[in-house]
C-alpha cells in the first residue's frame, strides 16, 4: 500500500460528515458503578463525503477519485472544514499559535503538533500533513523566515541549526488529514434526473 499526496476535492468535503472518535471500555458494577478503560490513546476521525455531493459531475470526481486509488488499498489526504488550522476555523495562522517543543542547543528536529484544550485537560495531535506554503516558525516569539525547512509529508519540522536552550518553538500552519476510503464499493444510484447519488462514502482517518 501506498500514500498518495493527493487531496479530495475541497468542494464535496466541504459538506462532509463525521468527526473524531475514541474507544472506551465501560464496565458497569453490580453497585451500579462503572469503571472506564480508554482503548486508545488517541483519537481517529472518520467522515462521510457523500452529502458533499451536489451535481452529476460531483460524482463522477468521486468514482475517478476513487478508482484511482483502488478503494481501500491507498491513503490520500483530506480537508476536515472543521479542524483544518493551528487557529480556530475562522482565524489566519500565526507562528506563535502552537507549542511544538523547546530548544536545548543540540536537536535541530521537532514535530508539528496541535493540542487540544479544555479547562486544565488537554490532549496532543500529531500532525502529519501540513499543507505546503502555510507553515510559519517563530522562537522565543519572534517569526524566523530561514533557517528551517518543513517535511509536508510528515511534519517534521529541521532547523539548520539548534535552537538555543530553553528557546520556546512555535508554528502555525494549515493541514489535512490522512484518510482512506473505508469501503471496497461505491453504491452509485442513478435516478431520473441523471444527477446521481451514492448513500454512503465513509473515510477513515490513518495512524501511522
Amino acid at each position: 500500500m501506498a500514500f498518495h499526496e493527493v487531496r479530495f476535492p475541497d468542494n464535496i468535503s466541504r459538506g462532509a460528515r463525521g468527526g473524531p472518535e475514541r474507544r472506551t471500555q465501560i464496565v458497569e458494577l453490580a453497585s451500579g458503578d462503572e469503571e472506564r478503560n480508554a482503548s486508545w490513546a488517541n483519537s481517529r476521525r472518520r467522515y462521510d463525503v457523500a452529502y458533499g455531493i451536489r451535481r452529476v459531475d460531483d460524482l463522477a470526481a468521486v468514482v475517478a477519485f476513487f478508482e484511482a486509488r483502488n478503494g481501500r488499498l491507498h491513503g490520500f489526504r483530506f480537508k476536515d472544514w472543521g479542524d483544518h488550522k493551528s487557529c480556530l476555523p475562522s482565524g489566519t495562522p500565526s507562528p506563535t499559535d502552537q507549542l511544538i517543543g523547546a530548544g536545548d542547543g543540540t536537536t535541530t528536529v521537532f514535530k508539528l503538533v496541535k493540542r487540544y484544550a479544555s479547562g486544565a485537560q488537554f490532549w496532543t495531535r500529531a500532525i502529519a500533513k501540513p499543507v505546503a506554503g502555510s507553515v510559519r516558525i517563530a522562537l522565543g516569539g519572534v517569526e524566523q523566515f530561514s533557517g528551517w525547512s518543513v517535511d509536508t509529508t510528515t511534519g517534521v519540522v529541521t532547523f539548520s541549526a539548534a535552537p538555543g536552550a530553553d528557546v520556546a518553538i512555535a508554528a502555525g500552519f494549515e493541514f489535512d488529514v490522512p484518510v482512506r476510503f473505508d469501503s471496497d464499493a461505491l453504491d452509485v444510484t442513478h435516478d431520473i434526473e441523471r444527477l446521481g447519488s451514492i448513500t454512503s462514502i465513509p473515510m477513515l482517518e490513518l495512524r501511522r
